[in-house]
C-alpha cells in the first residue's frame, strides 16, 4: 500500500456527546434543587455518564469531575441538596475531592502526586482525616497507589539497609494515567525486544534506527531535516516508513518532499497507511517528530498500534515546554537510558539559532542581528505592553522587516491579567478587525485559536457561521467547529501563550512580558516563545532581571511521573 499522506485538514472535531432528552431533564432537575446553572447539564452528562441524575442526587460531589468546579461550590451544591446530612467528613465528600487534587495535578503535568501532598491537600479544604480519606479513596477505586523507589524484586533500596537505605515514595495516581503509563512502557520494551538488529549504513542516527527498536533523536528546528531523511532512506530500502508531527504547521515546515501526518489523523485513520490485519499500523519505521508534545495517553495509543518488530523514532527539542497533557514521555526515555540516543550536531542558523541555544544552555546572550531579526522593546507596565504589541503587529513588523499582520504570532505568558492574552486580543481586534461580534463575539476575519483536543490548538481566521457552527479557514483548509462547541473551543487567536503554540512556528512573533509575567517564566518557557518566529522576534520587556533570571536559574517545574521507573524495571537486563 502507498503511503501517501492525505492532504492535510484539521483534525475533525469531537461530537458533543448526544444525550437522551430525558436524561438532561433528570440532571437539569437535580442541578436546579441544589441551585446549580442548569445550563451544567450537558458537561454533567459527559463526565458522569446516562445515569448522571441519579448518581449527582446520591453524591452531589460528584460534580467536581464537571471541569472548572470548584470544591466551594460543590460543598455550596452539597448542602441545598443534603441539609443537615451534609458535613465535611462525609465520606463521599473526601472520595471526591481526592479525585479532584488528583486531576488537578493532572492538568498540571503530572501523572501521580506524592501522598504526603494529596493529604496536605485535604487539610486545607477541612477533611477532618485526610489519612482515612486517602485510604478510602484508595479501597473505593478513586485512586491507585504506588510505591516508587522498590528493587526489580519489590525490596527497598537494592543492596541498601537501614539509614542508607534508598527512600521509597508513596504515589497515589487515577486509573487513566497508570494505565496508559503502564501501557506505553510495555509497549516500548515489547518494540525494543522485538527488534531484529540490522547493519544499516549511513549516519549515526541511521545506524541506530538499523539497530534499534526504539532511538531517541534530540536537535533543534534544523535537526528535523535528519529523522526526515532517515525516513526517506528507509522507503528506498522497500520499507514502509513514515514521518509523524504534532501540526500541521510541523508538516508545512518539513517540505512537500516529506511524507508526513499529523499523529492525530495517523491515529484517527484519516491520514497515513492504514491499519494490517491484525489491527496495527502498517509500518515498518515510524518517525514520530515534535516528540515532547506528546502526552502519556496518546504515546501509549500511538505504541500500542505499532506492530512486533518495527521501529519507532522519537525525535524532537528537550528545551521546550512538555505537553499540554500529563506526563513527559521524551524526557522520562531520555532520563531512563534504556535506549540509543543520538543528538544531532546541527544547530539552527542565524541570529535567532544563537539566541535560542544560548537560552537552552541557560545564558541570554547579546546576539548581532543586522537584519533587525531581535528587537528589544522596553516598556514600564502592562497597559504599554498591550499598545506596543499592537503597534508590533499592525505597523513596525510588516513596515521594517516585511512580514504582514497576519503572519505574526503575540505570544503572552498567561490568559489572565491586565496583558494576558484576553487583553491582548481585545487591543488587537479593536486594531485590526473591529467589529460587533455577531457571530457569537466573532466576525468574519477575526483570527481564531481553535483547540482541537488537549494539546493541540491551531489558529485560523472566521469565514462565516450559520446554524451548524463557525466555519474557519485553518492554513487553507476549512473547518467546521459545531455550534456547541464553539464556546469552549474557540478563542481570538492573535495572542495565544506559549503552551498553545508549542510545535508551531511563524514569520514573525511579538513575545509580550509585562511586569505581572515574571512568576510565570522559566527556561523551557522563554526558549519555546523565543523559538517560534523563522525570521524575526521582538520582545515586549517589561520584566527587568526577571527574564535573564528565568533563562539562568528556573530548568521549568519538575512532573512527577512513572514511566522512567516503570521502563527501568521492565529493561533493568536489556543491556
Amino acid at each position: 500500500m502507498p503511503l501517501s499522506p492525505a492532504p492535510v485538514r484539521a483534525a475533525a472535531p469531537t461530537p458533543a456527546r448526544e444525550a437522551a432528552p430525558e436524561t438532561l431533564e433528570a440532571v437539569r432537575s437535580v442541578l436546579g434543587r441544589g441551585g446549580a446553572p442548569e445550563a451544567l447539564a450537558g458537561q454533567v452528562v459527559d463526565a458522569l455518564g446516562e445515569t448522571a441524575g441519579d448518581r449527582l442526587a446520591e453524591d452531589p460531589w460528584q460534580l467536581l469531575a464537571v471541569p472548572g468546579v470548584r470544591p466551594e461550590q460543590a460543598d455550596g451544591f452539597a448542602r441545598a441538596l443534603l441539609g443537615q446530612e451534609c458535613g465535611p467528613d462525609d465520606e463521599r465528600r473526601a472520595a471526591a475531592l481526592v479525585g479532584w487534587v488528583l486531576e488537578r495535578a493532572a492538568l498540571r503535568g503530572d501523572t501521580a502526586q506524592d501522598a504526603s501532598d494529596v493529604r496536605a491537600a485535604l487539610a486545607a479544604r477541612q477533611v477532618p482525616d485526610p489519612d482515612k480519606a486517602v485510604q478510602q479513596a484508595v479501597e473505593s477505586g478513586v485512586a491507585l497507589v504506588f510505591q516508587e523507589g522498590l528493587g526489580p524484586t519489590g525490596e527497598a533500596g537494592e543492596g541498601t539497609e537501614g539509614e542508607d537505605a534508598a527512600p521509597v515514595t508513596v504515589l497515589l495516581g487515577l486509573d487513566r494515567y497508570a494505565m496508559a503509563e503502564e501501557s506505553l512502557a510495555d509497549g516500548l520494551a515489547r518494540l525494543i525486544r522485538t527488534c531484529t538488529a540490522e547493519e544499516w549504513e549511513g549516519t549515526e542516527l541511521v545506524r541506530a534506527a538499523g539497530a534499534h527498536g526504539v532511538v531517541v533523536h534530540t536537535g533543534g528546528e534544523a535537526a528535523r531535516a535528519e529523522p526526515a531523511a532517515l525516513a526517506a532512506g528507509a522507503r528506498a530500502r522497500g520499507m514502509r516508513a513514515l514521518v509523524a508531527v504534532h501540526g500541521a504547521d510541523g508538516i508545512r515546515r518539513l517540505g512537500p518532499q516529506a511524507e508526513a501526518v499529523t499523529v492525530a489523523a495517523l491515529l484517527d485513520g484519516s491520514a497515513g497507511p492504514g491499519r494490517d490485519e491484525d489491527g496495527a499500523l502498517a509500518l515498518d519505521l515510524l518517525v514520530v517528530l515534535d516528540a515532547p508534545q506528546l502526552d502519556v495517553e496518546t504515546a501509549a495509543v500511538l505504541v500500542e498500534s505499532m506492530p512486533d518488530g518495527s521501529r519507532l523514532v522519537l525525535g524532537g527539542d528537550p528545551g521546550v515546554l512538555p505537553s499540554a497533557g500529563a506526563g513527559q514521555v521524551l524526557g522520562d526515555l531520555l532520563a531512563a537510558r534504556v535506549c540509543p540516543q543520538v543528538a544531532s550536531r546541527t544547530p539552527d542558523p542565524g541570529p535567532l539559532g544563537e539566541l535560542v541555544s544560548g537560552i537552552g544552555i541557560g545564558e541570554l546572550n547579546q546576539v548581532e542581528a543586522p537584519g533587525k531579526e531581535i528587537v528589544i522593546v522596553p516598556v514600564r507596565d502592562a497597559g504599554e505592553a498591550v499598545h506596543r504589541a499592537v503597534q508590533l503587529v499592525a505597523d513596525s513588523v510588516p513596515r521594517a522587516i516585511g512580514v504582514p499582520s497576519g503572519q505574526t504570532q503575540v505570544i503572552t505568558v498567561g490568559h489572565g491579567g491586565s496583558a494576558g492574552t484576553r487583553a491582548l486580543n481585545t487591543a488587537l481586534k479593536q486594531r485590526l478587525n473591529p467589529g460587533p461580534g455577531r457571530f457569537g463575539g466573532f466576525d468574519p476575519g477575526d483570527r481564531v485559536a481553535y483547540a482541537q483536543g488537549l494539546g493541540r490548538t491551531v489558529t485560523g481566521t472566521v469565514v462565516s457561521a450559520d446554524a451548524d457552527g463557525l466555519h474557519l479557514d485553518c492554513d487553507g483548509t476549512r473547518t467546521l467547529v459545531p455550534r456547541a462547541r464553539v464556546e469552549q473551543a474557540v478563542r481570538h487567536g492573535w495572542a495565544v501563550t506559549a503552551h498553545q503554540a508549542a510545535g508551531t512556528r511563524w514569520p514573525a512573533v511579538v513575545v509580550v512580558l509585562p511586569g505581572d509575567a515574571a512568576q510565570g517564566l522559566s527556561r523551557p518557557w522563554v526558549y519555546t516563545a523565543f523559538g517560534r518566529g523563522e525570521r524575526h522576534v521582538s520582545v515586549v520587556h517589561g520584566v527587568d532581571q526577571a527574564l535573564a533570571r528565568a533563562v539562568a536559574e528556573m530548568p521549568g517545574e519538575p512532573r512527577t511521573t512513572r514511566l522512567r521507573g516503570l521502563l527501568e524495571g521492565l529493561l533493568a537486563d536489556a543491556g
